[in-house]
């Protein structure tokens, strides 16, 4: 009897993955073919027509078996391509329909979220992840679930009215790079579901904020947003002198002097890229529709603490402190209730940033909310 010859696995996996090639088309062996490939095989047919009827029939299931046998690769390749996808499987669900979502629920809904964006210009808010450099210009990386977002540098940044003689491109990196970790809104402009990218715009969601909270009206007929009022602002940057904030489409820089009533000498000591924090306006300008410029203070949200504070201390008792800023003026004290005292540099050297000491209060001045004194001890740096 003849042997079979044995395919090798690799050669199976080939032909199974690249689908049928011509003159190789796999071979399903039914129950009465294989009678007839046995021991009785050998006996002539004449003799047997039973067995003739047998082969003939087996030539039709032969037939059969070689038109199934291309679905079934195709079937193979679909199944490969599907195992990149999130697999829908049934959830036996505690009401009528199950509230927690599964994978394929999340990308599903994450690709609507997407497209509808791109038809209708829903705006989507996301955190820079990355920025990466493509063909030449660098572009903020965001992920919308599984999906990629990438916004073009110009799309992205409000660019400078003056480079100052440096290379637009290392500029556009910089001012990416200080964003890395902030809140972006942003309208989708394309979007490729197969290779899971989408590119948008900053800008274009901007324009659509501004006109929905600063050139829009209430049933009253008043802006929503004004003077006095106060606002959610997400920080978009921060640098030494103040931080960027990104209020309902316009980005307002904040310096220093409205971050605190304190004396801060670093503010990104205190805030990071992506935090959200109360602001006041203190101005709106809407003479111009395409250029609204706003003016915004954190400190003055809050609380004044000098008025309350300020009521703890006596003139001529000493109290402790901690040095926190050092400058032409003196030396700036914070005491306890988060106020400043001013005072003249020690006889003894000037105390480092961070060192407590003692402090005799001189003199109080409640209408300007202000407080001076001098260092008659210090002790410890931190």
């Amino acid at each position: 009897m003849a042997m079979k010859k044995t395919k090798d696995p690799d050669e199976e996996l080939n032909n199974s993955l690249q689908g049928d090639q011509p003159g190789e088309n796999p071979k399903v062996i039914e129950p009465a073919e294989a009678d007839a490939s046995g021991e009785n095989a050998s006996e002539p047919a004449a003799k047997t027509p039973r067995r003739t009827r047998r082969t003939k029939k087996t030539e039709e299931k032969e037939t059969q078996s070689d038109t199934e046998a291309k679905p079934r690769a195709t079937r193979a390749k679909s199944k490969i391509a599907s195992e990149a996808l999130p697999t829908e499987e049934h959830v036996v669900s505690i009401g009528d329909r199950h509230s927690a979502q599964t994978e394929a629920d999340k990308a599903k809904d994450d690709l609507l979220d997407l497209l509808e964006s791109l038809k209708a210009g829903r705006v989507l808010t996301d955190v820079i992840q990355g920025v990466e450099k493509t063909g030449g210009d660098y572009v903020a990386v965001l992920y919308h679930g599984d999906f990629k977002v990438i916004i073009p540098a110009l799309e992205a940044i409000i660019p400078p009215n003056d480079y100052r003689d440096l290379d637009p491109n290392a500029v556009h990196k910089y001012m990416l790079t200080k964003r890395l970790g902030a809140e972006l809104d942003y309208i989708v402009k394309g979007i490729d579901p197969q290779t899971g990218m989408a590119v948008a715009s900053r800008l274009e969601a901007m324009k659509a904020r501004q006109k929905q909270y600063y050139l829009s009206r209430d049933r009253d007929g008043n802006n929503l947003l004004y003077e006095g009022v106060l606002a959610e602002g997400r920080i978009t940057s921060v640098i030494k002198a103040g931080i960027f904030v990104d209020l309902f489409g316009v980005e307002v820089y904040i310096s220093m002097k409205e971050l605190s009533y304190q004396r801060w000498i670093d503010a990104s000591e205190y805030y990071r890229p992506g935090q959200r924090v109360i602001v006041r306006i203190l101005s709106v300008d809407r003479s111009d529709r395409n250029n609204i410029k706003v003016k915004a203070s954190v400190k003055q949200a809050k609380e004044n603490p000098y008025e309350k504070a300020l009521k703890r201390f006596v003139e001529g008792n000493q109290y402790v402190g901690t040095v926190s800023m050092v400058d032409e003026n003196g030396v700036f004290v914070a005491m306890d209730g988060g106020i400043d005292c001013l005072c003249e540099y020690p006889r003894r050297g000037r105390p480092p940033i961070g060192s407590r000491v003692t402090v005799r209060v001189i003199g109080i001045n409640r209408s300007t909310n202000r407080m001076w004194g001098a260092i008659t001890h210090t002790t410890t740096a931190y």
